[in-house]
């Protein structure tokens, strides 16, 4: 009993250790066939390392304002008695804009003239008079007097007639009107704002450290959101002659050409306006420039794939960590870990791994340093 079951374990052992050896063989020859297995190559575009000269700018955050801009107001109290602007009309330098009602001027000025057409008469009598030595010459300084104090009150009247006609001070545009016919003003309240568009200014604060690079004359760039198919240049024309004390920067305001491209019939720019603005300086950057497409962004690094050859002389795709810089536009500048003329991948990049072979497709994305929105 004890023999059978002794020979049934060792059939069993014999029995177990032939099939882990034949599927040990089946398991090396499968590692040996992996092994002389070759990937398909991916298919990617690639790009050449390139220098590149960049322009150097300041960026900031301004203001916009128009080149001439008030809110038209009452010289002196009266109550509106014609309106000749509805609100948003452009108007010119000299145009009526208002009247108000002058009843009691009128009444004054007809006795200023009443009283100097007297004193003027009174004085060419009294001059005739003191040729002749027949008045002293004290009656004749009084006539004189009363002559020009008349003459002084008529010329005060009709410069309350003239102000109580509101004119234009400049060309420009209207806002909205703020009184009605028959409303009694105040002196210093509001009729209606005006605008003259262009030229417009941006206000905007530069650091202190920047003092040093900016002058009169430096281009600028600027850009809203009101507008975000445009970019509005001009140039600075005025810089602040003291530091904000709080913030440490520097007021500078730069003059724009803002002409509408409808025919200015619309400002595109208003006053008041936030605006993005770019200073443009003299001295350029060299730089090693990259697409951002071929950058692998990750937690732990941004890496790149170079495309040279293997020990195999296939074209692969080679890991490489880089550091990177100022982006602008489409491209990236790269601070470390390439060198110019070298070959990397471009689109398709998520597909690569350490090693991959490649295939170079032609075509691909267009990189631009200045890429326009698609509205299609």
């Amino acid at each position: 009993m004890k023999k059978r079951i002794a020979f049934s374990l060792v059939g069993l052992l014999l029995v177990i250790g032939l099939l882990g050896g034949v599927k040990a063989l089946q398991i090396k020859e499968l590692i040996a066939a992996g092994a002389d297995m070759q990937l398909p190559p991916t298919t990617i575009t690639a790009v050449e390392v390139k220098n590149a000269n960049w322009e150097t700018t300041l960026t900031s955050i301004g203001t916009l304002e128009a080149a001439q801009g008030v809110v038209i107001t009452a010289d002196l109290p009266g109550r509106v008695a014609n309106l000749y602007f509805d609100g948003g009309e452009r108007v010119s330098a000299g145009d009526l804009l208002l009247e108000q009602e002058t009843s009691t001027e009128d009444a004054q000025m007809a006795k200023a003239e009443s009283d100097l057409a007297l004193a003027q008469s009174n004085l060419d009598r009294v001059s005739r008079l003191y040729r002749s030595r027949v008045v002293s010459r004290s009656e004749f300084d009084s006539a004189n007097s009363q002559a020009s104090a008349a003459q002084a009150q008529l010329d005060s009247i009709s410069a309350s007639l003239d102000k109580k006609q509101i004119i234009a001070p400049f060309d420009g545009r209207l806002g909205l009107r703020l009184v009605d016919i028959g409303q009694d003003l105040s002196q210093g309240v509001a009729i209606v704002s005006l605008q003259a568009f262009d030229p417009m200014r941006v206000n905007f604060s530069l650091p202190q450290q920047a003092l040093s690079r900016v002058t009169d004359g430096l281009q600028v760039r600027v850009t809203s959101n009101a507008v975000p198919d445009r970019v509005f240049s001009g140039k600075i024309t005025a810089i602040n002659t003291e530091i904000d004390a709080t913030s440490r920067t520097v007021r500078t305001q730069a003059t724009l050409d803002v002409t509408a491209d409808d025919g200015a019939k619309n400002p595109v720019l208003l006053p008041g306006m936030f605006a993005s603005v770019e200073v443009v300086l003299p001295d350029v950057k060299p730089v090693l420039m990259i697409p951002l497409t071929a950058i692998s962004f990750a937690t732990y690094g941004d890496s790149v794939f170079v495309l040279e050859n293997n020990e195999n002389d296939q074209l692969a795709a080679r890991q490489q960590f880089v550091q990177l810089g100022e982006r602008r536009g489409d491209f990236v500048e790269v601070l470390k870990g390439l060198e110019s003329g070298q070959s990397v991948a471009n689109d398709g990049v998520f597909k690569l791994r350490n090693g991959a072979p490649v295939k170079i497709n032609d075509g691909g994305s267009e990189p631009s340093l200045t890429p326009e929105p698609d509205n299609a």
